[in-house]
């Protein structure tokens, strides 16, 4: 698929995580590594669902030929985001209907890669609830990777929700997706990016 010279890879990462999480390093070096560095976006994402939903959308435009990557949580907002744009889509052990949950987790919490003081509210799980059952229009534009060691996401619920797309379910691994460096040039291929090894 040709998605021209300009499209990019928008990676947003999961609950309580930041643009210093191991998978988003690791892109990124593999973005630098092949001289397109510019069109690897990965954004601090804010608590809120809406509001970072709404960051997305209005710093970096999503376009159709753009691909929206997302982990745990942040496979919830690509996939919501890939639906309203029309892009292609990767989600690392996406989170599946996470508003009961992370219901549990209402209060002070503590990101994973800082000392920064989180909180997250009765509203945000609302505004979670509001999105988490967006349909799948077009099951073949979207990647799945679920790990059946996962401790956090039943992977079976992963392989049911994404029914139709195609999909890697990797024996043993985690929630934090320990081995993603070997999986990295498949997304690549995915996306359309060059000089990824075709798949």
């Amino acid at each position: 698929m040709n998605h021209g010279d300009t499209h990019r890879l928008i990676y947003l990462h999961g609950f309580r995580s930041s643009p210093e999480s191991s998978k988003a390093k690791q892109l990124r070096q593999r973005f630098e590594q092949l001289s397109i560095a510019d069109r690897f976006c990965c954004p601090q994402l804010p608590m809120s669902p809406n509001a970072s939903l709404a960051l997305i959308r209005e710093r970096y435009k999503p376009r159709s030929q753009d691909v929206l990557v997302g982990s745990s949580l942040g496979g919830l907002y690509a996939h919501y985001l890939a639906e309203e744009q029309g892009s292609r889509c990767v989600l690392i052990n996406p989170a599946i209907y996470p508003s009961v949950k992370l219901a549990s987790y209402v209060g002070p919490l503590k990101a994973y890669h800082s000392d920064a003081d989180l909180h997250w509210t009765s509203g945000d799980v609302d505004e979670l609830r509001a999105i988490e059952s967006i349909g799948l229009s077009r099951p073949e534009r979207y990647l799945l990777l679920a790990a059946t060691g996962d401790e956090i996401i039943d992977w079976r619920d992963m392989k049911r929700r994404y029914e139709g797309a195609r999909q890697l379910i990797v024996e043993g691994s985690d929630h934090g997706f320990s081995g993603f460096e070997n999986h990295i040039d498949l997304i690549l291929s995915f996306a359309g990016f060059p000089d990824a090894p075709q798949s």
